[in-house]
């Protein structure tokens, strides 16, 4: 690609690990505005700064630079835990206190609404002109993958089928793995990014990822919110 084409990267599960999210992007990636920054959503639960995440998310897009965030099944259990009780519990269960104690409320519907607008408008995927980006995975058995839903944000499936993606490439977060499986992953056809940011201190985990998708280069920052 020319040396002008824009830097394109990708983010995967940030889970709350807002100084980790904010050393990637200025030290190690020093994004710039001119770059195209794509997020795999999964920005709450379970680490310590969910809401200084998503100021930071807040920011970027007030300052002008090109962010372009998915919902993960952590925002949807945020949205629908705030009209549904049964996945109020399911949300505790999978680290939503973490993200009532960073807003200081006990109750979903007590977070601003302007958080809960931002999150509620996220899309469920990207498609760009080489790859698709995903929260968790597609369902490859229906004719149209796009049309399941929770696959789209719970699906662990490691599956791809190029010629329903139009020849595209999948790329998802979701699912920790070890870093060598990321970046055995750059080989193939579906690449899943999570280094389990917030799994510091587990075996080849414990940090954020980002790949460049121009130059498939991938950067590492290692969990600083601990």
């Amino acid at each position: 690609m020319p040396d002008n084409t824009p830097r394109r990267f990708v983010i995967p599960d940030i889970h709350g690990c807002s100084r980790t999210l904010d050393r990637l992007l200025g030290k190690v990636l020093r994004l710039q505005r001119g770059d195209e920054l794509y997020l795999l959503g999964d920005y709450i639960d379970r680490g310590p700064r969910s809401r200084e995440v998503l100021d930071l998310l807040l920011e970027l897009v007030g300052a002008g630079y090109a962010v372009h965030p998915l919902r993960g099944n952590h925002e949807e259990m945020l949205l629908n835990g705030c009209r549904d009780r049964g996945m109020f519990r399911l949300w505790m269960l999978n680290g939503g206190d973490a993200t009532l104690q960073s807003f200081g409320v006990e109750d979903p519907c007590e977070i601003p609404l302007r958080y809960r607008r931002f999150l509620g408008e996220l899309p469920l995927y990207y498609l760009l002109p080489d790859y698709v980006l995903v929260h968790a995975s597609l369902n490859f058995a229906l004719a149209d993958p796009f049309a399941d839903r929770e696959a789209m944000l719970w699906s662990r499936s490691l599956e791809v089928r190029k010629e329903s993606i139009g020849g595209r490439r999948l790329i998802g977060g979701h699912t920790p793995v070890p870093r060598e499986t990321i970046v055995a992953g750059l080989a193939g056809d579906r690449i899943v990014l999570d280094n389990g940011c917030v799994y510091a201190g587990r075996s080849g985990m414990g940090s954020l990822a980002a790949l460049e998708l121009n130059g498939m280069s991938l950067f590492f920052q290692e969990n600083i919110d601990r």
